[in-house]
């Protein structure tokens, strides 16, 4: 997977090099002036909420965090389990808990890099900056550049070591939209979502209002896929924001339409489920009860709002988002992401 992974990322270079005039031809952000490159190391101690990683199950019992967010896993039904067969059979209980596995940073500069402390690294193709445009409705528009990690803190800190359980890697950039041209393009962006067409229009938008109430108060809703709770449209999966209103709901939203886009180009698989216990698999329809997110740039948001620091995909920003974006260090953003895995740990 990560040799496919990285093909991917290379091929999309080639080709984002044939697309350097792509920002001016496809109507992308105007902007005079870059924005400054700020950032800082995330310290992955203290600006980590170690809580989301709960509720922790064994053999469908909770043993641990019980008072957090969890969605609802199949992998829970079954107490023992079994993977492989013959020499390579494994037999054990099932284990439950949310992953740090990610982080995602969403940014005004093309090819600056917050969560490596405000470094610029210029690959040498022309992508556009963050622009908002005011004069084509009453709602202001606005587009980021997004870049993905892999950022397995259990394995890497070494928090359980020669776990089949946790993902074995490193801290890595993945994959960097200056280089995709489906970024900017929303034309092309149907390459990926051609189900797009089937919800633009405004019943089914209207629908999202019931998305980010089961986000706010919970988990948001699967059935309805292309929303993105209380952010808005899941679609088109590029980095423009439709209705800009801040730049946390923003952020926020590009975090999820990212999360999004990679399991559409099968770069991101699930771990969850009975399915999961195993070994991941595809999912090209994203399910969103699956991850959780939080801020650690600019702000590490690790104080608790009613007993919780994590949100789930969708939810409002409206109470935990206040005060985590202000003028020149603050208009940046990283958050790591949080996986629900379920898996049969025992002996090999």
């Amino acid at each position: 997977m990560n040799r496919a992974h990285r093909l991917l990322t290379w091929l999309l270079v080639l080709f984002g090099a044939l697309w350097t005039g792509i920002a001016s031809s496809q109507g992308a952000p105007n902007t005079t002036s870059a924005p400054n490159c700020n950032g800082r190391f995330m310290n992955p101690i203290t600006d980590i909420c170690w809580t989301c990683v709960f509720p922790m199950t064994v053999a469908g019992v909770t043993i641990a965090g019980s008072d957090q967010l969890d969605n609802t896993s199949n992998a829970k039904t079954t107490a023992i389990c079994n993977c492989g067969n013959g020499v390579n059979s494994r037999v054990g209980v099932t284990v439950s808990f949310w992953e740090p596995a990610r982080l995602v940073e969403v940014v005004r500069k093309p090819y600056c890099f917050p969560s490596l402390g405000g470094v610029v690294i210029d690959a040498g193709i022309a992508a556009p900056a963050h622009g908002r445009d005011n004069k084509q409705s009453h709602n202001a528009t606005s587009f980021y550049q997004v870049h993905w990690y892999t950022n397995p803190l259990f394995f890497w800190l070494q928090v359980l070591i020669d776990d089949d359980c946790l993902e074995q890697g490193t801290f890595d950039l993945a994959y960097m939209t200056e280089v995709d041209p489906l970024w900017v393009d929303s034309v092309t962006t149907f390459i990926l979502n051609p189900d797009a067409a089937l919800f633009a229009n405004p019943i089914a938008q209207a629908a999202c209002a019931a998305d980010c109430i089961a986000a706010t108060t919970g988990f948001p809703l699967n059935s309805l896929f292309w929303c993105a709770g209380c952010q808005g449209s899941m679609y088109p999966l590029n980095g423009w924001v439709g209705a800009h209103v801040g730049g946390v709901t923003s952020s926020v939203l590009l975090t999820e339409r990212m999360t999004n886009k990679m399991h559409r180009e099968g770069l991101v698989w699930a771990a969850s489920g009975v399915d999961g216990l195993c070994s991941y698999y595809p999912q090209p329809l994203m399910d969103k009860t699956n991850y959780k997110l939080q801020m650690v740039y600019p702000v590490a948001a690790t104080d608790k709002i009613a007993g919780q620091c994590c949100q789930p995909y969708g939810r409002s920003t409206a109470i935990w988002g206040s005060g985590k974006s202000f003028p020149v260090n603050g208009e940046d953003f990283a958050y790591e992401i949080f996986r629900k895995r379920d898996c049969c740990q025992g002996a090999q």
